[in-house]
This record gives structure tokens, C-alpha cells and sequence, in this order.
């Protein structure tokens, strides 16, 4: 090729650009000044969203992600409209159509992630756990630590650490023993068919009712559920003024202890299992009647 050739199609391609450049001179002014607002304003909308769900959130990691989506989505809004004044429809077009397969795609590899991450939000707006209560979800139970935006940690009275998917949190039963701020002890207790049923009642009454911590709010109650084998058995209901599991037990030993106590002052017994051989019911043979081997009537 002639280089004065070349070097005229150079020339002519740069004089292309300058021209296009200098056409396009008032629309990249107004792309900066729109993109200099466009940050501006979206730190601006960020602190006012950051003050706006700190009023219905305290969850400082779903606080931050609100904001970060509100932050976020103004800037790409930004962006977009500058590449729109630009001229560039096609990149636009080319960006949103791959933000659409990438996302399609993210959600099908991590949908339990994705799950769990929307339960948490859920969680985090409907509250119905926080921390330091004492729940039972599925098998476990325990005292809340952490709530997260992916799981929930539960330290279980045995020491251990269980960290439970938000999904399965969001779609279990949830039992909250700290809501009502009280707890209740339930004893079920035997005596035998000889003892007088009043009288067991008020001794066992009177026997728990000063015990330390209990809800002065509530009545000890006492209720007779069952003939058993060798006993009658009733359930005892004792209401514990404190949530936590210490008080709950303490409370539930010393009722044990008191009940032993005032049932052996008084001679009521707690039957051991009892089995009754009859050989003189209905077809059947009296014992005096059985012959022992080598005996003789």
C-alpha cells in the first residue's frame, strides 16, 4: 500500500473522530454533570435511608443491606442514564440483557444461599425470636446468640453451638419461652391407692407454695389426671417468675425435694411399680388349689 495512501485514510479516520468527538461534546458535558449529581445524590439518599430503617430495624446487618441496595440501585440508574445520553442504547441494551442471564443463572446455583438470605430479611422485619431468648426450634433448644442474615446460632444448655439455616427457621414452629416472661414447672406425681386424695392435695400444696421464685401472679394448681397400675397419678403446675434455664430447674428440684419431704412427715406414699398375680379369677385355679411338684392333695 502507497504510505501517502495510508496516511491519508489515518488522517481521514482522526478528522472522523474529532468531528464525532466535538458533536458529541455537549452530550459528554452533560453525562459528567449527570453523573457527578447522580453519586452526590445517591450518598445522599443512602443516609437518608440508613436513619429511615433504623426507625423499624435494629439489625445492623439488614440495615446495611437496604442501604447498600438503595446506594446501589441510584447508581446504576446513573450509569445507565449517562450511557443513554452517550448514545450507547446498544451497551445498555447488551449490559441489561447480561445482568439478566447472570442473575437467572446465580439464582438457580444458589437458591438455598438465596432462601435463606430472604428468610433472614423476613425474620429480621417480623422478630419473632431476639437474642438472649430461650426458644426451642425443631430439636433443639437453647438460648438465642446470634441472628444473622443467613442463620440463626443457638447455644443449647448442654454447651454446643447449633447454627440453624433462616429457612428452616421461617418454617418451623417456633416455641419462645422468654415472650411471656415466666415459665411453667410441670411434676407428675403418684400416690397410692390407699391415701386419702384431699389430704394429698393439701400437703402438696402447701409443701411448694413459699418456694423462692415463683410468679406471684399465678396459682400452684394441682389436678388428678389418671388411675395408673400401681398408683394415682396427678400433675402439679408451678408458674417460675424467671425465663432462664437455672431458675427453671432450681425451682423444679426444690418442689421434688419439698413434696419427698412433706409426704414422709405424713405417711403418703409414692408406690413403687406393683404386679398382682390372681390365680382365683374367672377359669382360672385358685393357689391353694395348685399342687407343687412331688406334693399330694
Amino acid at each position: 500500500m502507497d504510505i501517502n495512501k495510508a496516511y491519508e485514510l489515518i488522517t481521514q479516520k482522526l478528522i472522523t473522530w474529532l468531528h464525532n468527538l466535538i458533536r458529541l461534546l455537549p452530550n459528554i458535558l452533560l453525562a459528567a454533570i449527570i453523573l457527578v449529581l447522580g453519586f452526590y445524590v445517591a450518598k445522599w439518599l443512602k443516609k437518608i435511608a440508613a436513619s429511615l430503617i433504623k426507625r423499624v430495624s435494629d439489625n445492623s446487618s439488614l440495615n446495611n443491606l437496604f442501604v447498600s441496595i438503595v446506594y446501589i440501585f441510584f447508581i446504576g440508574v446513573t450509569l445507565f442514564t449517562v450511557l443513554s445520553v452517550l448514545h450507547l442504547d446498544t451497551a445498555v441494551t447488551s449490559v441489561l440483557a447480561g445482568a439478566g442471564i447472570l442473575g437467572l443463572a446465580l439464582a438457580f446455583a444458589f437458591q438455598d444461599i438465596a432462601a435463606n438470605f430472604i428468610s433472614g430479611i423476613f425474620i429480621s422485619f417480623r422478630r419473632p425470636v431476639h437474642i438472649g431468648d430461650i426458644v426451642k426450634i425443631k430439636d433443639y433448644m437453647g438460648k438465642v446468640e446470634e441472628i444473622n442474615l443467613r442463620d440463626t446460632v443457638i447455644r443449647t444448655f448442654q454447651g454446643q453451638m447449633v447454627i440453624i439455616p433462616n429457612k428452616d427457621v421461617f418454617q418451623s414452629p417456633i416455641e419462645n419461652f422468654t415472650l411471656l416472661g415466666k415459665r411453667r414447672v410441670d411434676l407428675t406425681i403418684g400416690v397410692s391407692y390407699g391415701d386419702d386424695l384431699d389430704k394429698v392435695e393439701t400437703i402438696t400444696l402447701a409443701a411448694v407454695r413459699d418456694i423462692t421464685g415463683l410468679c406471684s401472679e399465678e396459682q400452684v394448681t394441682l389436678f388428678y389426671k389418671e388411675f395408673g397400675d400401681s398408683s394415682i397419678n396427678f400433675v402439679l403446675r408451678l408458674w417460675v417468675s424467671s425465663t432462664s434455664q437455672p431458675d427453671f430447674l432450681r425451682v423444679g428440684s426444690e418442689a421434688i425435694k419439698r413434696i419427698k419431704k412433706a409426704y414422709d412427715e405424713n405417711d403418703i406414699m409414692i408406690p413403687f411399680p406393683i404386679r398382682t398375680l390372681d390365680f382365683g379369677i374367672k377359669g382360672g385355679v385358685p393357689l391353694d388349689d395348685v399342687k407343687l411338684n412331688g406334693e399330694t392333695k
